[in-house]
């Protein structure tokens, strides 16, 4: 018995010693299921923060380069920085005078990032034409010639003697739009007009809201029973609050076109002025005097149109308020939708605008008397040596430099100071750049002006008497550029020039509006005259080699002289101009 009772509790010991070594077994197992995720969360996330160092030291090492050469501080090819156990080295390869890269390997723990950056001083902008116009179109008169082609998005016009040896191409505006309205429905007041001197006009002023060339107008209308005579509508500027004599454009109102019921009447105009926006012009119905069987009518309302106010008078007259006072007249005004248009300014087909020594072509959808050497492109034409060959028109050609460009121009120049007041530059010459000069610039009495970097210019720039503006000799063949807020004037012997070196040019860029933005006459170089927003105009003998403007005008035997390096400028800041980052990149 006592046998059997020690192997029995032999038998209970050795299963208590198997179910505890069987739950350490499973504690362990629980224990090493739970325990392993979280060391392998912990590995990723140590691996993650050594890779954001590596990241962010990268970065701290092209930032600091990038510092450095900015500020013309000294630096190696090659600068390591550590931090800690970790560390960043950074690379500098030069791939020319106006672009280097820098590569910066971040080191943290044996993960490694890498960041790569192209820095530069030069802005690429494309000439792909010797002229390049806006919608105020390009005039030629005077022998004016241009040696290569030409691109408008509005007319194209010149006397026969002038000529363009290459190409012309007059493109369509944008879309026809609805600018300005007033009135819809049956008007609350009857304005009558035609029929007296004292009410023998009409007119509405009115403000544009978009910048466009003008197309046509209508006005909500109808006439006595006896037709009246036909009346001139006009687009006048404005004189103290009333009609002023200076005709922007003229249209017919056709009064068979009217009947005895009101109706909406189009007038178009012959020519297609491009507007400014905020300034207050007037449509005028200019009649002359019937009687009260013989006159016009007008719906009018007081609703208040904001943009303008109605009158009643006589154009070239007194003008007073309507009956009652503050009526606006129902009209529409459309902008846009004007069709491109090359023609001989003399409109004599013995006297035509000569296209093309060679092979240029004159492409625009209404062509007149226009001599090509080459096929005329039109829907339809008169008074040319050819017969128009049909094919799509041409359409808005955007210019090549953007509103970006210009401001990363300006700032250029105010990274090298700013000086305040009118500079003058005379016979003893000097040397400037890049700056910012508040004030206007003026260069004379023979004087040279050796550009080192870009130039803004918030005022005027003049170039007469002699004097000389050309880019440093370190510009090589790269091309600079100068900012003018206001107007650039150059005359009386005055010249500018690039570096010296083949294929240099220097820019001289007006951000004006005004109908002078820059004025070039005897005299220039090599030169890139560039005014978006005003006309240019070319006289005296001038040359220059690319004109690009919102109007541009050529006489006096003055000429344009296209280069094909044009195609392909780079615009430097200059030797000590700065540097910007072109392109930026995680690399492998």
């Amino acid at each position: 018995m006592k046998i059997i009772n020690q192997k029995y509790n032999t038998n209970r010991g050795a299963a208590m010693m198997i179910v505890v070594i069987f739950f350490v077994f499973i504690s362990l197992t629980i224990l090493v299921g739970i325990i392993a995720p979280v060391v392998r969360e912990f590995k990723i996330a140590g691996t993650t923060l050594n890779a954001k160092k590596a990241y962010f030291l990268a970065e701290s090492g092209t930032e600091d380069a990038l510092y450095r050469i900015k500020n013309n501080k000294q630096i190696s090819n090659s600068e390591t920085i550590t931090l800690g156990s970790a560390s960043t080295t950074t690379t500098i390869t030069t791939i020319d005078s106006n672009q280097k890269q820098i590569e910066s390997l971040g080191d943290s723990t044996n993960n490694q990032r890498k960041v790569s950056l192209t820095i530069s001083t030069s802005t690429g902008v494309s000439f792909n034409y010797g002229v390049l116009v806006g919608q105020g179109g390009i005039n030629l008169n005077g022998s004016g010639t241009v040696n290569g082609n030409v691109y408008a998005n509005g007319p194209i016009t010149g006397d026969s003697s002038a000529i363009i040896t290459g190409t012309a191409i007059s493109g369509n505006s944008p879309s026809l739009t609805t600018d300005q309205t007033n009135g819809t429905g049956t008007p609350s007041n009857d304005v009558v007009f035609g029929n007296a001197n004292g009410t023998q006009d009409i007119a509405q002023s009115f403000q544009v809201a978009t910048e466009s060339p003008l197309n046509k107008v209508q006005f909500y209308i109808k006439r006595t029973a006896t037709l009246p005579s036909n009346a001139t509508v006009k687009i006048v500027t404005d004189s103290s609050g009333s009609p002023g004599t200076t005709i922007l454009a003229t249209g017919t109102l056709n009064a068979s076109t009217i009947t005895t019921s009101y109706g909406w009447v189009d007038v178009s105009f012959t020519t297609n002025p491009l507007l400014d926006i905020g300034t207050t012009y007037w449509v005028v119905i200019d009649g002359s005097t019937g009687s009260s069987t013989k006159n016009y009518i007008i719906g009018a309302n007081s609703s208040g149109y904001g943009n303008g106010l109605g009158k009643i008078g006589q154009q070239g007259g007194t003008w007073s308020s309507t009956t009652p006072s503050g009526l606006d007249y129902y009209f529409g005004l459309y902008l846009g939708g004007v069709n491109g248009l090359i023609a001989g300014s003399s409109g004599s087909q013995w006297n035509q605008l000569h296209i093309g020594t060679v092979s240029g072509t004159a492409q625009a959808h209404t062509v007149n008397y226009t001599n090509a050497t080459g096929n005329i492109y039109c829907q339809s034409g008169t008074g040319n040596n050819k017969s128009c060959t049909s094919q799509p028109d041409p359409v808005y050609q955007a210019f090549p430099v953007s509103d970006a460009n210009i401001t990363s121009w300006q700032d250029d120049a105010i990274a090298g100071g700013t000086y305040t007041g009118n500079y003058s530059v005379g016979w003893a010459g000097a040397t400037l750049g890049p700056k910012k000069i508040v004030g206007n610039l003026t260069v004379s009495g023979g004087g040279v002006f050796t550009v080192t970097g870009t130039l803004w210019v918030t005022g005027n720039i003049t170039l007469n008497g002699g004097g000389r503006i050309q880019l440093a000799s370190s510009y090589g063949t790269n091309d600079g550029v100068i900012v003018a807020d206001g107007t650039v004037t150059i005359s009386g012997g005055g010249n500018a020039t690039g570096s010296g070196t083949s294929g240099s040019y220097l820019m001289m860029l007006s951000t004006s509006t005004s109908t002078s933005a820059i004025s070039i006459s005897g005299g220039a170089g090599a030169v890139i005259a560039y005014a978006q927003n005003g006309t240019i105009a070319i006289s005296g003998g001038a040359s220059l080699k690319e004109a690009t403007g919102y109007r541009v005008t050529i006489d006096g035997g003055s000429s344009i002289t296209y280069e094909s390096g044009l195609t392909n400028n780079n615009f430097s800041s200059g030797p000590s101009g700065t540097w910007n980052v072109s392109t930026w990149k995680e690399s492998e």
